[in-house]
């Protein structure tokens, strides 16, 4: 019989729910290590749904376990890649298992799927690693190794891959993980810089807003002052801000999936949190929602924001996530100021608060932070920039020896 555990957030919200499958007790009298899985439900299913495709995986995770299927010793590896993109698919955000998806398919199964699971050593994934290193980067990507991916990214694609082995150890197809990181040589990866804009950088910025269509003017100004994610942005509502005490309830993030329409999910470590804003960007909030009462007017039966969105397409729809990206970068050329991602408005934020004195513990909340150590990354960066600032000093400052 199958045992269900709810996993709840911080908030006491039921996020995913563990199956285990008992196999009882080893001859000389220790239990068993469980089969598992990981059941995830879909965006807004109703109690009733929940529970009724929970019974359904947990009985067909239970047939899978008691046939033997998982544990068959002639299993080809890429026989256990589509057992794992069955469970991976209730567990994991929609991006991300798109992303391991196109990962499995692409050079996982080509470079390993003819191999039986079990025979799979760390030899062969030493190989598979080695693979990975020699594909040429994108185009137009970030990736400047020599024509070849970075250590970063193989080490992200590699994931993938331990990902599948680890859930195969969990399923007691497999004894040992042959992918575990200290069984192999893995490419150093260097930690990417914070990029950041300085205070007279973003000052200028925000003054060229002044010129700029003014859902965009909100956009930044809200990335600046709250440090959210760009997806948090895009799926904000009208009705997630409190006009009168001047904050706004981050609950959820916009996420799309190529040949399908924008959709929302948890924020990130399903931090939900309230932040709160400044006057500036209130107003122009308020400013924003007249506007789109004017258009939705005008446009009529056209008009489809019925959630209440704050950024939209023409239509009113739900803004595309990726669109933030491409705006951002047409207006830093066309003001001539200096490009940097994004996502650095994020890390500005950061900074800028612990500038300015914000208590550390504060700034993670305020960013939706998981754990403190991701936090503190921008001390170490901080640091860093207080060392060259003391070097700058010490040049102007320092007499010239006249001998």
């Amino acid at each position: 019989m199958a045992s269900i555990t709810a996993r709840k957030d911080k908030a006491g919200n039921i996020i995913s729910y563990t199956i285990r499958i008992y196999r009882g007790y080893s001859a000389d009298g220790k239990r068993i290590k469980p089969y598992t899985m990981t059941y995830k439900p879909a965006k807004n299913a109703t109690a009733k749904q929940i529970e009724r495709e929970l019974k359904r995986q947990a009985v067909l995770f239970e047939q899978q376990c008691r046939s033997g299927h998982i544990a068959n010793d002639s299993m080809k590896f890429e026989t256990f890649c589509e057992l794992y993109l069955d469970i991976a698919k209730q567990a994991l955000a929609a991006t991300t298992f798109e992303f391991y998806k196109t990962q499995i398919n692409e050079y996982i199964i080509p470079a390993l799927g003819h191999l039986k699971l079990k025979d799979i050593t760390p030899s062969h994934i030493q190989q598979y690693i080695q693979q990975l290193a020699a594909l040429p980067k994108r185009t137009g990507g970030h990736d400047l190794n020599d024509g070849t991916i970075s250590a970063a990214t193989v080490r992200r694609y590699l994931t993938v891959l331990q990902s599948v082995f680890k859930q195969a150890v969990k399923l007691g197809a497999i004894a040992d993980n042959p992918a575990k990181a200290e069984k192999l040589t893995i490419p150093k990866q260097s930690k990417p810089p914070i990029t950041v804009f300085t205070r007279q950088e973003a000052a200028k910025m925000l003054a060229c807003l002044e010129s700029e269509p003014l859902e965009f003017q909100t956009l930044i100004q809200l990335a600046i002052i709250t440090g959210a994610r760009r997806g948090e942005l895009v799926a904000l509502k009208f009705s997630d801000v409190d006009f009168d005490n001047y904050k706004i309830n981050i609950q959820r993030s916009a996420v799309k999936i190529k040949g399908q329409k924008t959709t929302t999910k948890p924020p990130k470590d399903y931090e939900s949190r309230t932040v709160t804003i400044n006057a500036v960007c209130v107003q122009l909030l308020k400013l924003l929602r007249e506007e789109q009462r004017q258009t939705a007017q005008r446009l009529g039966t056209q008009w489809l924001n019925k959630e209440g969105w704050v950024f939209t397409t023409w239509n009113g729809e739900i803004m595309n996530p990726q669109t933030p990206t491409k705006q951002f970068s047409k207006f830093l050329q066309r003001h001539e100021l200096t490009h940097r991602k994004f996502h650095s408005l994020r890390h500005t934020s950061a900074t800028l608060l612990i500038y300015g004195g914000i208590n550390i513990k504060q700034v993670q909340t305020r960013l939706g932070h998981g754990d403190i150590e991701t936090t503190n990354k921008y001390l170490h960066y901080i640091a860093e920039m207080d060392a060259e600032a003391t070097k700058v000093l010490d040049n102007l400052l320092s007499v010239p020896n006249k001998g």
